[in-house]
Order: C-alpha cells, then structure tokens, then sequence
C-alpha cells in the first residue's frame, strides 16, 4: 500500500486543543438560555466539522474539516442540565461519557433510559427520540459524534413539549429556533 506523507504544518491542521475550543455561534445569546438549555447543551464545542464546503454551523468553529462525513462535538453540562426529546431525522448520534454522570433517555415520551458513567457509549439510529441531561454533582462532558445522512439543523427535530417550553419562557420564541432549521415535531404520526 502506498502511504501520504504530511507535514507538521498539515497535520496542525488535523489537531484540535480543548483550551482553544470555542461555543458555537448558533446558541444565540440573545435567546434566554432557560429556552437555549430545552435545545442545547450548556456549550456546544465543535471538534471536527464536515468538509469546508458544507454549510452547517457545526462548521462554524470547528478546528478540524473533513473526516469522512463525521462531525464531533463536546457537549458541555452544568449538573442538572441537557436537550430535551429530540430525533435525527437521517443521522445517527452517538455519545461517550468524558466526564461526569448522565441519565439518557429515549423513545417518544423518554420512557426507556440508562445512566452513564465515564467512557460509557450510546448510539441512537435515526428516527429514536433521545435526550440526556447531567446527573452528576459537577459538569460533565459527552462527546457526540454524528454519522450518515445529512448534517444540518432540519435533520433534527425536538418534541411538541420542547416547543411549549421554550413558549412558557417566551411566546413567539420557538420561532427564533424554527428560523435557523429546527422542528418540533418529533413524534407526531
């Protein structure tokens, strides 16, 4: 087999340093992070993009493009916080504990679920229902690793309770996360 040869400056480029890692741009601060922490977790790190010409926010900040289709987040929890319900339309998502303790759920309503510890790993194929939030007593950190299908914000969708929700917060609020993508109708036949 022939191999690549690639130099230091090259792979810099392939290197991602957790101190350097910043939030993503679409957890808009402008929106009350009560309604944010119903979509997101507390920060969003992207590790590892798709390639330079994809348009999608995970993207936006990511160190590394291009790794055959796969992006790699580090979702970053305080205790107590995580996404609600929500389905990939199209891609599969998988998580590893890093640090911390957390409770995933799944299924329409979040019936089924398990608690992870450090190093633990799930995988959900498209079209499951999952949502994990911090069990531990200090932050935790999930890598997410997204694979297959298409990687933007319309592969996602979250439960009709998210929207009513992020609603109490606000009314008229779920809209902000409809316009970049974002359904909320997972779950309905």
């Amino acid at each position: 087999m022939r191999t690549v040869r690639i130099s230091k400056e090259q792979m810099g480029k392939r290197i991602s340093r957790f101190e350097k890692l910043k939030p993503l741009p679409i957890q808009n601060a402008s929106i009350p992070e009560k309604a944010r922490d119903v979509i997101y977790s507390r920060k969003l790190l992207s590790v590892i993009g798709l390639e330079a010409n994809a348009n999608t926010p995970i993207n936006a900040e990511a160190p590394i493009l291009g790794a055959a289709g796969m992006t790699m987040t580090l979702a970053v929890c305080p205790p107590g916080q995580g996404p609600g319900l929500h389905s990939h339309r199209q891609t599969y998502e998988t998580f590893t504990v890093l640090q911390g303790e957390f409770e995933v759920r799944w299924n329409d309503e979040g019936d089924e679920g398990a608690r992870l510890r450090r190093f633990d790993t799930i995988s959900f194929p498209p079209g499951v229902c999952r949502a994990f939030h911090n069990v531990g007593s200090e932050e935790g950190i999930l890598q997410v690793i997204i694979t297959g299908g298409v990687h933007d914000m319309t592969d996602i969708a979250f439960s009709p309770k998210a929207k009513r929700e992020i609603e109490a917060v606000r009314a008229g609020l779920a809209a902000e996360f409809e316009k970049v993508g974002f359904a909320f109708d997972a779950g309905e036949k």
